[in-house]
């Protein structure tokens, strides 16, 4: 709740100038903090003005002027002038221009804050927290999630990946970050060789050093570059979970960077993805002590899995019912803060109302889980292989991207560099890519349509909530007699894959799934189709196909 909450903040734009929108996102963003606003409009007189300030007796006075600098001198002098005379000088003034209009406003005396536009949203939301001044005194925010959440909003967390191919550069690059200030979480992605074999050194692959991240070797490399991060607004941070041994990564990870919050896979990590020689079944068992771990010791989990499913082009109920399992997974292990993972635009070719009714569908499911013992955490992300490799056309997928993920209301959004069709994002690319996703959280801010509600995502989201739930109930067909609870039986879940209620067209020939379903794109969605007909096959129809072999078998 913001300093100045439920307190009232009056607007007006200055003189002959009729530019509003920096005065009405300002007020947006306060009635987003907890304020009363009321704004009294274009080319307000002085007279005017101070009519409207004895009338609504404001807190806070919000002048805009976007002209010319002389004129506003006179302009803002007159505004002090009577501000003197009537004795409000309890009242906060707090001005927005153009940066010569600024500097003009900044030498009257008169505001408390001063905007150009060149400032973070942050720094405005500081403000109407009432926290702008500690800020600049060398506050350090929060250091860990639940904290910087509340400390952003309403604005979302921006998160970044990040790993050089040398721990030298990484290093170097994460501290040009830090000082930058433009995201609130770092997350660092080391090398394969890393992800694999950091406890076991023996097995690593020679010549493959850096390939896909940084090449941690020791946990001193996590320490050095957590430690070049302590500056500017001091990011939190968090790592890659590993592919193998992953309760030493997590051990490791909570010790050197603070570990903001995990990340482990469900059904992933395996021979299945060629990422560990790990068999599905030792994996999810795995990967469930994991949870189990991060539940003890209080650390937020992500499980990063329903994206693994569409971007093996699985059909979108299937996506759908993996993310559900996912979050159910965590919520018996016990975890209570969970970091609900929305990546759009995959697979590739998902137009965006099909994308908006799949995630819409997989919130609708994941939140009927919330208790007093568990909530989840919305976190948006765009789809990397969706980026074109030219530059310009990418930073415009990223911006569209990003605006349609925004009707999510999400708590954190995952940057991807606009950069990654080509190659893996410099510190610069992390900075301008982060600065664009600012500027299309500014604009959504103003306020949006009601997607929710839009009829062609509605009816889509209500038919995948109702396939989802069809094949989560058909897994529990496929269990062992004693499986106590088939959604959180190993065997049960590798053996969902192996008879193909878990399927992806990817899986064709991996000997632990039955890599038996073809997909399309069809209406922007991803559907299983017959392969003899071409035809779109209903999610009843697959399930009782698949059944038939199973109970015959």
């Amino acid at each position: 709740m913001s300093a100045y909450a439920k307190r009232k903040i009056l607007g007006a734009v200055l003189g002959n100038c009729v530019h509003v929108a920096g005065t009405l996102g300002f007020l947006k963003l306060a009635e987003d903090c907890g304020y009363e606003t009321r704004f009294l409009g274009p080319a307000v007189s002085v007279n005017k003005l101070v009519e409207g300030i004895k009338k609504h007796d404001p807190d806070i006075i919000a002048l805009g002027y976007r002209l010319t600098p002389t004129v506003a001198e006179k302009l803002l002098t007159d505004v002090k002038n009577e501000m003197e005379k009537n004795k409000w000088a309890g009242k906060v003034f707090v001005f927005g221009g153009t940066l010569p209009v600024a500097d003009v406003a900044r030498k009257t005396g008169l505001f408390d804050a001063v905007f150009s536009g060149f400032e973070p949203v942050d720094d405005i939301v500081a403000f109407l927290k009432g926290s702008i001044d500690s800020r600049k005194s060398g506050e350090i925010p929060p250091q860990n999630l639940l904290g910087r959440i509340k400390y952003k909003e309403p604005i979302p967390l921006i998160r970044h990946h990040f790993g050089q191919p040398t721990i030298e550069e990484t290093i170097k690059g994460a501290k040009e970050i830090a000082l930058a200030e433009v995201i609130d979480v770092l997350s660092l992605g080391p090398d394969q060789n890393a992800q694999e074999y950091f406890f076991r050194p023996q097995e690593m692959k020679m010549g493959q050093d850096g390939a896909g991240g940084v090449p941690l070797r020791k946990p001193g490399d996590l320490k050095a570059i957590y430690s070049a991060t302590r500056c500017g607004n001091y990011p939190i941070m968090r790592c890659y979970s590993g592919t193998r041994d992953l309760i030493k990564w997590a051990k490791m990870s909570k010790e050197a960077i603070n570990i903001a919050w995990g990340a482990v896979p469900l059904f992933w990590y395996n021979q299945l993805d060629g990422r560990s020689d790990r068999i599905p079944i030792e994996s999810i068992n795995e990967n469930q002590e994991v949870m189990r771990w991060y539940a003890e010791q209080k650390i937020p989990l992500e499980v990063n899995e329903s994206h693994q499913w569409s971007l093996r082009e699985a059909p979108d109920a299937v996506a759908v019912a993996a993310a559900f399992l996912a979050a159910y997974n965590a919520k018996k292990c016990g975890i209570r803060h969970y970091i609900a993972q929305y990546m759009f635009n995959t697979p590739v070719r998902t137009s965006p109302p099909m994308d908006l009714a799949k995630m819409f569908a997989k919130i609708e499911l994941i939140e009927a889980l919330h208790d007093g013992e568990f909530t989840s955490i919305r976190q948006t992300r765009t789809g990397l292989a969706s980026l074109s490799p030219e530059p310009d056309i990418a930073k415009g997928q990223l911006a569209a991207s990003t605006y349609y993920q925004l009707a999510l209301q999400p708590k954190i959004v995952h940057v991807v560099s606009f950069c990654e069709g080509d190659h893996a994002a410099t510190p610069e690319d992390i900075v301008v890519s982060s600065r664009i996703v600012e500027g299309v959280i500014r604009i959504y801010s103003l306020g949006s349509f009601d997607i929710v509600n839009e009829d062609l995502i509605k009816t889509r989201k209500e038919k995948l909530v109702e396939d989802a739930k069809l094949l989560l109930k058909n897994i529990k067909k496929v269990a062992a007699d004693e499986a106590d609870d088939p959604w959180t039986d190993p065997g049960t879940l590798s053996n969902a894959i192996k008879v193909g209620l878990l399927d992806a067209p990817h899986l064709r020939g991996n000997p632990h799934a039955a890599g038996q379903i073809f997909t399309q794109m069809k209406g922007g969605a991803c559907v299983p189709v017959d392969l003899n007909t071409g035809e779109t096959l209903s999610e009843k129809e697959r399930i009782t196909r698949i059944l038939k072999k199973f109970d015959g078998s």
